[in-house]
């Protein structure tokens, strides 16, 4: 164990303060005006009650004009990232694929073995369910949404990312989402969910709700790994993922 205040723990807040700057700064946040008082931050946004009530992808607020960058200046500006500690493990960097215009767009957590070999997210075992969700459920090509995931980077052994990985990601990952502009999110999974939610709350209990991200509809639900390993809770999922086709106002057949 490292002593507290060693130099590697140092530089370990140090990287993760300098991706929590780069986060707000991705959300249009300047600075703090002196004297401004301190607010808590909730576990969640607030439940949204009436999707029919939400707030217009046009107001949505994550710091600058809806769509005023483009993915390809923001892939640009992730370079060949070394921000945190996956870089030297990767193979690839796996940015995200789809429509830029995409009323949908899935998020999960991070690439897996055979993301990491071909730089496209959801390609391997999890990646063939969802793309089944996709065009056999919904109807829909895969190319008409947009995939992505919280971090660009593959875990060494595929483990869970680390806070300080998050940090340094998740600002791309908002201006991805503010550039795409979707009608809704559909999260991934426990980090997805967790990490666009603020929450620490169980997937168990997020998934299936609708949630307001910057006035975006935001609904959680089990990641197709997940499925792959507890297949009678697929049920569940296709609940979820009804709901999203209505809001989007597409048919939904039983299944």
């Amino acid at each position: 164990m490292r002593p507290v205040g060693s130099q590697d723990e140092c530089s370990d807040l140090a990287r993760a303060l300098l991706a929590h700057v780069d986060y707000q700064r991705a959300l249009g946040v300047e600075g703090v005006p002196p004297g401004a008082p301190v607010v808590a931050v909730p576990t969640a946004p607030p439940v949204v009650d009436d999707p029919v009530t939400r707030v217009a992808p046009e107001q949505i607020a994550l710091g600058t004009q809806l769509g005023e960058e483009t993915l390809e200046a923001v892939r640009g500006d992730l370079g060949d990232c070394q921000r945190c500690k996956l870089a030297p493990h990767r193979t690839r960097l796996v940015f995200g694929v789809g429509s830029p215009k995409a009323r949908l767009v899935f998020v999960g957590e991070g690439p897996g073995a055979d993301e990491d070999a071909q730089g496209e997210p959801f390609v391997g075992r999890a990646g063939q369910l969802l793309t089944e969700i996709i065009t056999k459920g919904m109807r829909i090509r895969r190319e008409d949404v947009y995939i992505c995931n919280v971090i660009k980077c593959r875990p060494p052994g595929n483990r869970n990312p680390e806070p300080d990985e998050v940090a340094a990601c998740e600002p791309f990952l908002v201006r991805q989402l503010r550039s795409i502009g979707p009608e809704v999110i559909v999260a991934l999974g426990k980090f997805a969910a967790q990490t666009l939610l603020r929450s620490r709350t169980p997937i168990t209990q997020l998934r299936g709700r609708w949630f307001d991200y910057h006035g975006i509809m935001l609904m959680p639900t089990f990641h197709p790994a997940y499925l792959l390993r507890t297949p009678g809770d697929k049920r569940l999922v296709w609940e979820d993922i009804q709901k999203v086709m209505r809001v989007l106002g597409m048919p939904t057949p039983s299944k």
